[in-house]
């Protein structure tokens, strides 16, 4: 009697074990086909940069992605700062930042809306906002961190999104095989990433020397020139076409009494402005992928040495530019209205 109720246990632990195993590996399968995504900003610059962060955070909040990391090109304490107190604020503080050392300088380009939200106090005081890291000076430069993440994805598997300068991407082609890896950083990209995603360039000759491009010339030719993956830019033309609203920003967000976009976006012009999404389009490509857009033929794009950008076609090149016409700037604007004002999941659960 006793053997036999033994034998029963035994089946029924068996069973139990081979139903948690089916269920864990049903999560394996889902979490492999969620994209993993690495975020390549100057953040503090141009606003667009925060609202494309936002839209980050609402698709992990609807499990569409992993955001493996945050890479900041801007130089200074404050983007550091100001991204931590976004991944705190939004409930995610263990996502990995990296930042850049002898940078280029853009430090007076923009008004610094980042700093301008860390600065932000209570009445008694206190930051407005809080932080889940405690000096960003030690935090690990961008091409390391760029390492030590992409060793330890699976082949073909990583997004890069690039909203700003290509220094970070231009140091990673550089770095040598090393204890995270016996790869070149080259050879790391062409093993691990499937798609560059970039906003940079111009191509109708109605901005010919854009921004993201400009600052950095020899980063954006190195880059352009030796990426070894798939690359598609949303160039200045694109962007431009798609204003996101201070309507929304005034109206859509009280929600929440503070919210650290919506206060970058109102410290960055005076208010009332609409404000380009340039970066937002390079997150929703990304992200979302074509139906949005117009995609071009494959080719190449070559970097002059002014910092314009030429793109030749070519069936072999893996190179593409997003074009896009009134009516799906239309609907993509919409888009990113109802996607950034979406309240977080993780909001009810913490204190502002």
């Amino acid at each position: 009697m006793i053997k036999s109720k033994i034998y029963l246990l035994s089946a029924f632990l068996i069973a139990l074990s081979s139903c948690t195993s089916s269920k864990k590996q049903q999560e394996v399968e889902i979490t492999s086909n969620v994209d993993r995504i690495i975020l390549e900003t100057d953040i503090g610059n141009d606003v667009d940069d925060a609202l494309a962060l936002d839209m980050l955070y609402k698709y992990l909040d609807t499990d569409k992605i992993n955001l493996l990391g945050i890479m900041i090109n801007k130089e200074g304490v404050y983007p550091a700062e100001f991204v931590d107190i976004m991944n705190t604020w939004y409930g995610y503080p263990k996502i990995p930042i990296g930042i850049i050392h002898n940078g280029i300088d853009c430090e007076n380009d923009a008004i610094n809306y980042a700093k301008a939200v860390c600065l932000m106090q209570k009445e008694n005081g206190e930051p407005t906002f809080k932080r889940s890291l405690q000096n960003y000076d030690e935090l690990s430069e961008a091409p390391v961190m760029y390492r030590k993440i992409l060793a330890q994805q699976p082949d073909s598997s990583v997004t890069i999104i690039s909203v700003g300068f290509s220094t970070n991407l231009a140091r990673l082609l550089d770095t040598p095989a090393d204890n995270i890896s016996p790869l070149t950083g080259k050879e790391l990209v062409a093993q691990k990433v499937k798609l560059l995603c970039t906003m940079g360039g111009c191509f109708d000759n109605s901005n010919p020397l854009e921004y993201n491009v400009v600052k950095d010339i020899p980063a954006a030719q190195k880059v352009f020139a030796e990426w070894p993956t798939r690359l598609v830019t949303s160039p200045f033309e694109v962007g431009i076409k798609i204003n996101y609203p201070a309507s929304s920003i005034d109206k859509d967000f009280q929600w929440a009494t503070t919210h650290p976009m919506v206060e970058a976006y109102k410290s960055y012009q005076k208010m009332p402005y609409d404000r380009p999404t340039w970066d937002l389009t390079s997150v929703l490509y990304a992200v979302e992928g074509p139906s949005y857009f117009n995609i071009s033929a494959p080719g190449h794009i070559v970097v002059t040495d002014e910092g314009a950008t030429q793109f030749t076609s070519d069936d072999k090149g893996k190179q593409y530019y997003l074009t896009v016409d009134s009516i799906q700037a239309d609907k993509i604007k919409k888009h990113f209205v109802e996607l950034l004002s979406r309240q977080p999941i993780h909001f009810n659960n913490k204190e502002e």
